[in-house]
């Protein structure tokens, strides 16, 4: 399989586990935050007087499992901003290569962050890492959060393989359809 084929099915096969992933575990973790949030504030603090120990804290860290799961997904459907003020005055070849530099610089930093996410999550526990209340370590997170990361740069890495060969991004249109 030449690689004609193998990226359009890469890239096929990774919107669709972006989709799959966001939408089920996003999901699940937005209705989580939904009614533990309205079971603690308006039956456990109004109602009996006692909220519960930690809510914070497992809404916080639902916080970061959201941002994880939505930032490689953002950047596959082109969500995230770009600022294209000069693009208007730049040559179409050099608008191309100076995105596609952009996107190479990002790519590695955005590998340099996985990295470095991955080592703190291996020393969280070590270090006590934790929250405030609960003291649940940060360990899995960080490593979600590299992961993460880790698919962001792959985004942009197949995104940098567009422009060169059709000199822009498709970006994943998410319709109706069933998955």
């Amino acid at each position: 399989m030449s690689n004609e084929q193998t990226f359009p099915k890469l890239i096929a096969l990774l919107d669709k586990a972006l989709v799959r992933v966001s939408l089920i575990c996003g999901g699940a973790t937005l209705v989580f935050m939904t009614a533990f949030s309205v079971w603690n504030v308006l039956v456990m603090r109004k109602a009996l007087n006692s909220p519960i120990t930690g809510a914070e804290d497992l809404l916080i860290l639902s916080l970061v499992v959201i941002v994880a799961l939505s930032v490689p997904l953002g950047a596959r459907t082109g969500a995230h901003i770009e600022i294209e003020v000069l693009e208007s005055s730049m040559s179409a070849a050099f608008a191309k290569w100076s995105m596609i530099f952009v996107k190479a610089l990002g790519t590695v930093l955005l590998v340099f962050m996985a990295w470095r996410l991955w080592h703190a999550a291996q020393s969280a526990a070590r270090f006590g890492e934790s929250t405030q209340q609960l003291l649940i370590s940060f360990e899995p997170f960080y490593y979600l959060l590299a992961v993460s990361m880790a698919f962001y740069s792959i985004v942009l890495t197949l995104d940098i393989w567009q422009m060169v060969r059709s000199h822009k991004v498709v970006p994943l249109k998410i319709s109706g359809e069933p998955l």
